[in-house]
């Protein structure tokens, strides 16, 4: 298994925002733990939104979640067991299925997952949008959030985890 995150200038930072388009076609959300700042943040997810100054993984979390996590290593992996253990939402997750992470966490654990057909355009702080240089999997936990998946028309692959 690949135990290594890439790192380059244009995919290390943690600051790449939803596009409204997913949310519309998977929502509506009661929490966004992975927020960012409200002066950053391009349009409100949910209506309970924790920042990295809130600290979401010390927070509760309740009703449906929404999460597009940083994509650093240490906080992905905990940002996910978290998910994992709230058993009631959807992440957006880098396509890379060989590590650990989704080894040890993520299927063992998740509903089902779709292999998004095309890179996403994510929403930069300035406003611009850019796409990374991997693909995206929307992965559900829980039992709403994989009939939300299945039923969103997102194209792409969705499969079964443990359903």
């Amino acid at each position: 298994m690949d135990k290594r995150q890439q790192k380059t200038p244009t995919v290390s930072s943690d600051e790449w925002y939803t596009p409204r388009w997913i949310i519309e076609a998977l929502g509506p959300f009661d929490l966004d733990p992975c927020s960012p700042l409200p002066h950053k943040r391009p349009y409100d997810i949910a209506p309970t939104c924790y920042t990295e100054k809130d600290d979401g993984l010390t927070k509760n979390w309740k009703g449906v979640v929404w999460m597009n996590p940083p994509y650093s290593r240490v906080l992905l992996r905990k940002f996910c067991e978290k998910m994992a253990e709230h058993d009631n939402g959807i992440a957006l997750l880098i396509n890379r299925q060989d590590n650990v992470l989704w080894q040890e966490v993520i299927f063992p654990t998740a509903a089902s997952m779709i292999f998004m057909r095309n890179r996403v355009y994510f929403i930069r702080p300035d406003g611009t949008t850019g796409k990374p240089f991997f693909g995206s999997c929307l992965v559900a936990w829980g039992h709403e959030c994989d009939r939300r998946l299945r039923q969103s028309g997102i194209e792409g692959k969705y499969v079964v985890l443990n359903m």
